[in-house]
């Protein structure tokens, strides 16, 4: 059995932990959704102007491969300018290492690919992660607001009722407030989530194609072809 004084020792802990919960409340987690709201909103408007500058050019980076598969890969280089797509990317590492054959192509576009795909996905982790956990961090705030409108009751019997009803009215506004910025969070990031696919497929598949004509001619004679 537990001795008084370890027993009086639990209440006392118990006791400075409900002040603790009474004191902090409910609003200060609506203070935190307010600032995680925002930083999702200032993410969600730098890679939307991101994907927007990185959209791709599909007959510039057509023009681009019959260029090289006609005149050679220096001149397709310079009609492909400097496009700032993942696409645009892996055509340009292409075209500058094509005369040292498709195995040495191959390599310096997967190291591309996987530098395009991490700029790519830059800020999409804090959508993710706020998506998933602001309904818990509104819930949150809810249990405490109750546990202060519980407390509330206990204290003003007289006036309990209109406390506690209150007190819970209060509480609910954090959950709903974590639904609200939880939801525009997840359809954000599978919204660029699906864009960054789409990209990483339209650039592999640009990558065979480029494979498939270095392999086809000797190395040699894919940066030296002109029209005959």
């Amino acid at each position: 059995m537990s001795s008084p004084a370890l027993a009086e020792g639990g209440q006392t802990v118990d006791a400075q932990l409900l002040d603790l919960m009474l004191k902090v409340g409910s609003r200060w987690v609506l203070w935190l959704l307010l600032i995680l709201s925002v930083v999702a909103v200032a993410i969600a408007l730098e890679r939307a102007w991101f994907f927007f500058r990185a959209r791709q050019r599909g007959q510039l980076l057509q023009k681009a491969l019959e260029t090289m598969q006609i005149r050679g890969a220096p001149e397709a280089l310079i009609q492909l300018g400097d496009g700032n797509s993942m696409q645009d990317a892996v055509l340009r590492v292409a075209l500058r290492h094509a005369n040292q054959g498709a195995e040495s192509v191959a390599e310096h576009v997967a190291g591309v690919l996987e530098n395009e795909r991490l700029r790519y996905e830059r800020g999409l982790a804090f959508l993710g992660t706020l998506g998933s956990n602001a309904p818990f961090v509104g819930l949150f705030g809810t249990v405490l607001g109750i546990i202060r409108a519980f407390h509330d009751l206990a204290a003003n019997t007289a006036q309990g009722a209109q406390a506690v009803m209150a007190g819970i009215a209060e509480a609910l506004v954090a959950t709903a407030v974590g639904l609200l910025v939880a939801l525009p969070a997840v359809a954000l990031y599978n919204s660029f989530s699906r864009h960054v696919e789409a990209s990483l497929s339209s650039s592999t598949a640009l990558h065979h194609s480029i494979l498939a004509f270095i392999k086809a001619k000797p190395a040699a004679a894919v940066a030296e072809t002109k029209v005959t």
